[in-house]
């Protein structure tokens, strides 16, 4: 198997000792979208040569730069051995982050073949949500979108945050791009060869490695927050990268009582607020 996530935490429904006839649906699409709602983000699709992907936006100004958020893994395993059939996230946690988020632009953009219909997604494959995950096909998928994003505000540069297994792709967008203004992560899986030998789980020989992107991005401003008490990506995995990437530009800020799944969210205005910078900037 290799690191999906979390592991039997997206089962829907316990049967057993407690003797519950049925299972909680979760209309994962209703939950989406009433998340962007809240916070005026429009849903719409963003056809690449690859996949056409999900996204959330609000765009009010043109001469402001973009604050784009990707998206975790999301539903990709069922159990350690048994992949999902649509890796949807049930939480959504990086469209929860861009909800909090009261920037005049800002965009979600979701991993190839989540809340899109399969149907509209005909190369979607299990191998994308798994193994190939972090391929070079689905970076250059996400870095299309990137380009129709950027294009909205003309110059003015995107902030890109990534959410665990996305924050994997927001380092190696970065690493292709040059009107990334500046890097966050939140709980982000910056390095999947350790993380997978973390959980005892196969390698992603079809899969990039962000932390092999870290040397180069040694001048951007970049702040990666995690959680003492994530047990999924624990905070070394963050120090580990940014000791690769040098600390001049690479900050690490551990919060306390976050779970990897927990609620960013609430935490994430104020943590928003923290400036990203060089030191000496």
């Amino acid at each position: 198997m290799t690191f999906g996530g979390r592991i039997f935490a997206a089962i829907a429904c316990v049967i057993a000792m407690f003797g519950i006839a049925g299972c909680v649906t979760v209309d994962r699409n209703a939950h989406a979208d009433a998340l962007g709602a809240r916070a005026h983000l429009q849903r719409e699709t963003l056809r690449t040569g690859m996949f056409a992907l999900t996204a959330y936006s609000r765009i009010t100004r043109n001469d402001a730069p973009i604050h784009v958020y990707i998206e975790g893994d999301g539903f990709a395993w069922v159990s350690r051995s048994e992949p999902s059939l649509d890796p949807t996230p049930r939480e959504a946690t990086a469209l929860a982050l861009a909800a909090a988020d009261s920037s005049p632009n800002v965009v979600y953009l979701a991993r190839p073949c989540q809340f899109t219909p399969m149907a509209d997604n005909p190369r979607c494959d299990m191998r994308y949500w798994t193994g190939a995950r972090f391929s070079p096909d689905v970076v250059a998928s996400m870095n299309e979108a990137m380009d129709a994003i950027a294009s909205r505000a003309p110059g003015r540069g995107v902030d890109v945050i990534g959410y665990s297994g996305g924050g994997a792709i927001a380092v190696l967008l970065a690493a292709r791009r040059r009107d990334v203004r500046s890097l966050r992560t939140v709980a982000g899986n910056l390095g999947s060869e350790y993380v997978n030998r973390i959980h005892d789980v196969s390698p992603m020989p079809a899969s990039l490695d962000p932390i092999d992107a870290a040397a180069s991005l040694g001048e951007l401003p970049q702040l990666h927050f995690t959680s003492d008490a994530d047990r999924v990506v624990p905070p070394a995995v963050a120090q580990r990268f940014a000791g690769a990437a040098g600390t001049r530009c690479a900050r690490v800020r551990v919060v306390a009582d976050i779970a990897h799944d927990g609620d960013w969210a609430r935490a994430w205005p104020a943590l928003l607020r923290i400036p990203v910078t060089c030191n000496g900037d």
